[in-house]
Formats: C-alpha cells, sequence, structure tokens
C-alpha cells in the first residue's frame, strides 16, 4: 500500500489557538501514525500539541500546565529549521491563548519528540534577525538552565516536577551552549553561509534545549509571555532583551555561577565579583551587537503596560519557581521597570 501524507503549513508564530483548531480539523481525519515537525518552534511546538489532540482528544487547555497529559502520543518527529528553541528536545510546547491574553506551556515528559534530525544547512536561509533571536534564545535558555534552582533527589521528583532542576548533565550541556553561542552566533549573524557557525549554533541550540528540558528557565521568560503577548513580538526576541537585566537582578544568588561562565569563555577579573559581572555585561555586549533590542521600550512596550506585565509574569508559575532569587510582584516590577528603561544599573543594588 503507498504511504500517505498530509502537509499543513499554515502555522502562525506564537502558536495562536486559532493555527491548532485549524490543524486539527484538517488532519483528524487523515488519522496519522507519525506527527513530523518540521520548521522554528512554533512548528514543532504545533506538532506536538496536535500529537496530544489526536491522541487524547479534548482542547488545548485541556492540557495546560504541567503533567496534564495522561500518556504517551502519536510517534514525533521533530526537524528544527531554526536554531534557537531546543523545542526538538524538550517537554514542553507554548500556545498563544488570545481569550486569556496570555502565552501558555503544556509541560509532559509525553511531548519529548522520538527523534530529532538536526542538519545545520536547513538554517542557512534564515535571514540575520532571525538567526539572532534565535541564537539568542538558546543563550537564554542555557544560562538560565545553568543558574535555576537544585532540587534536592527524592523519589518524587520527577512525579512533581516536569522540570526537575539543575544537576552534572543539564550543567555541562548547558556550558557547552554557552561556549558555542559566544563562539559562533555573531559570524552566522553576519555571514548565513558560514556552515561551521551554522553547525556550531545548532548544536548550541540543541545542547541548552537537552540543560532547560531538564533544569527549566525562570524569570527572562516568565516576563517574556506578557511581553510578548502585548508586543506581538518573537520569543527569541524578547527573553534576549530581558536577559542582562534579570541576570542583573539574579547576581546576588549567581555569582559563582556567572563568574563560571565567564571564565568558560576567556573573561578574567580580579575575584569572583569582577568575573560574575563581567559575564552579565558580555551578554548585554553580544546582543548589542546582533541588534538585539536595548530595552522593553525598543522592543514595543508602552510605559503603560509595564505593571501588566510585572503582575502577569507571576502567572507562569512554572518557571518562577526556579528563578534562583525568590520573585514577587514587587521584585518583577523591579526588573520590569529597569528593562523598560534599559538601566541595568538600577538592578545592581536591587
Amino acid at each position: 500500500m503507498a504511504s500517505k501524507r498530509h502537509v499543513f503549513d499554515g502555522t502562525i508564530p506564537d502558536l495562536p489557538l486559532q493555527s491548532i483548531d485549524t490543524c486539527i480539523d484538517q488532519v483528524r481525519a487523515f488519522a496519522p501514525d507519525v506527527v513530523i515537525g518540521v520548521g522554528g518552534g512554533s512548528s514543532i511546538d504545533l506538532a506536538k500539541v496536535v500529537a496530544v489532540l489526536l491522541t487524547h482528544g479534548g482542547s488545548v487547555r485541556d492540557y495546560y500546565g504541567e503533567f496534564a497529559v495522561p500518556g504517551p502520543v502519536i510517534p514525533l518527529i521533530a526537524i528544527p529549521t531554526t536554531s534557537g528553541t531546543g523545542s526538538e528536545v524538550t517537554p514542553v510546547a507554548v500556545v498563544a491563548d488570545e481569550e486569556r491574553g496570555a502565552k501558555v506551556g503544556i509541560a509532559s515528559p509525553h511531548l519529548i519528540p522520538q527523534v530529532a534530525i538536526c542538519d545545520p544547512e536547513l538554517t542557512v536561509t534564515c535571514p540575520p534577525a532571525l538567526t539572532a533571536f534565535s541564537g539568542s534564545d538558546a543563550l537564554t535558555h542555557a544560562v538560565e538552565a545553568f543558574t535555576t534552582l537544585a532540587r534536592p533527589i527524592d523519589a518524587m521528583l520527577t512525579e512533581e516536577h516536569v522540570f526537575v532542576g539543575k544537576n552534572v548533565l543539564s550543567d555541562h550541556m548547558a556550558k557547552l551552549a554557552v561556549t558555542n553561542v559566544f563562539k559562533y552566533l555573531e559570524r552566522a549573524y553576519r555571514d548565513g553561509s558560514d556552515i561551521e557557525a551554522r553547525e556550531g549554533i545548532m548544536l548550541a541550540s540543541l545542547a541548552a534545549g537537552c540543560a532547560f528540558g531538564t533544569a527549566g528557565t525562570a524569570a527572562a521568560h516568565a516576563l517574556q509571555y506578557p511581553v510578548g503577548n502585548l508586543t506581538h513580538t518573537a520569543h527569541g526576541l524578547g527573553v534576549a532583551t530581558l536577559l542582562p537585566f534579570v541576570m542583573q537582578f539574579n547576581r546576588p544568588a549567581c555569582a559563582p555561577a556567572f563568574a563560571e561562565l565567564a571564565e568558560l569563555i576567556g573573561l578574567t577579573g580580579e575575584d569572583e565579583a569582577a568575573r560574575s559581572q563581567a559575564f552579565i555585561d558580555a551578554v548585554a555586549d553580544l546582543f548589542a551587537r546582533i541588534d538585539i533590542p536595548l530595552s522593553l521600550e525598543a522592543l514595543g512596550l508602552r510605559a503603560d503596560q509595564q505593571d501588566f506585565v510585572a503582575e502577569h509574569s507571576l502567572d507562569a508559575a512554572r518557571l518562577i519557581k526556579n528563578n534562583p532569587r525568590p520573585l514577587d510582584l514587587p521584585a518583577m516590577t523591579t526588573i520590569t521597570r529597569a528593562a523598560f528603561a534599559g538601566d541595568r544599573a538600577s538592578l545592581v543594588a536591587a
């Protein structure tokens, strides 16, 4: 019998529920044996969610949060054509629920694709801007995974948390990603045909996905959810704009980790404090060189939207609990206002 396939090419960036419903309407009667996600993070996340709905039925909203997917899904194959999201190896899909005015995560070990095919040649036509903010997303994943909280090991850890906290293996993957992003991202941004750079960034993306798929991410991602909804900007662009400010806020709890990453990329300093600050500055400088916005205002956020961002960032409980420094509304407001103004210095004593 000849094999059959159905191609859905209507994925909308940030994955509004309408895009998912349209795909399901087209493929439900087709009853696929396997779902293949080809493209960037939204395309792969669409494949994940569609596999859940085809297997278990119901509404997308039935699966919000952690552990709501009741069992295995139709086999998934992920073929990324950008280098940044790491979705090809992670247990999460993020959708945009416009009725709620929020981006929401679906997190379950059942969402990890069975196969990931990562071919850097598929990324050579990515334009510079897409290369920049997807690669910056990978760096954000790596930094947040490396600095997230480690959880005490007990028999119920994987039953209570999809993202179980950092460990030796996630740290190894995060450091590989950081090394490669600093070595290759600007090269790939300047010359998209530089296949060595493309390969290095794709490996960084994959490694960062492996890191945060275990350890989780934190405040930069929590803040990006409302920022992305309000500004309609790409996820990677938002988290990259936020990351230096989140790092500056977290520095009192992360100085040893930031100092270690500084040494990894060849930065020096007379003491741990100097090296940790040097790493934050290096991240901000790299992002500036590849034209990441320097503030939330430059990203397109309005001044009167700052309080909304701070308040609704706390809705992402699975991210808030990972942050190395405790987060509450005053903390999120402090970060948001500094990021809006582009004023990292205001966070030094925060």
